[in-house]
């Protein structure tokens, strides 16, 4: 059993900062590539940024330079620094994880439950 929990979200004004936590906890054997996913009312999920175990980071065009993806594999814990909020970041905010378990070398991708980012003055 695998749970992915974020934390970190909430109402914050335009220009503002946050960040967000998102720690993996169970029958953990191998974490890989970790990743924040978005989505606002009424549109798709999309891919924020995502970092490999060694640390190789990918961003979304539209993130680049006010977004930071870090992780920390002791703590099996991602985290993403948000700076320069927009309204348009408004979303509720999804890590994700690819993992393979104790109970099987199989890789999963295993989702948190959500955190809301809402940017408004």
């Amino acid at each position: 059993q695998v749970q992915l929990v974020e934390s970190g979200g909430g109402l914050v004004q335009p220009g503002g900062s946050l960040r967000l936590s998102c720690k993996a906890s169970g029958s953990l054997f191998s974490i890989y590539v970790m990743g924040w996913y978005r989505q606002a009312p009424g549109e798709q999920r999309e891919l924020v940024a995502t970092i490999t175990g060694g640390g190789r980071t990918n961003y979304a065009d539209s993130v680049k330079g006010r977004f930071t993806i870090s992780r920390d594999n002791a703590r099996n814990t991602v985290y993403l620094q948000i700076d320069s909020l927009k309204p348009e970041d408004t979303a509720v905010y999804y890590c994700n994880a690819d993992i393979t378990t104790t109970a099987s070398k199989t890789v999963g991708r295993y989702w948190g439950q959500g955190t809301q980012v809402t940017v408004s003055s």
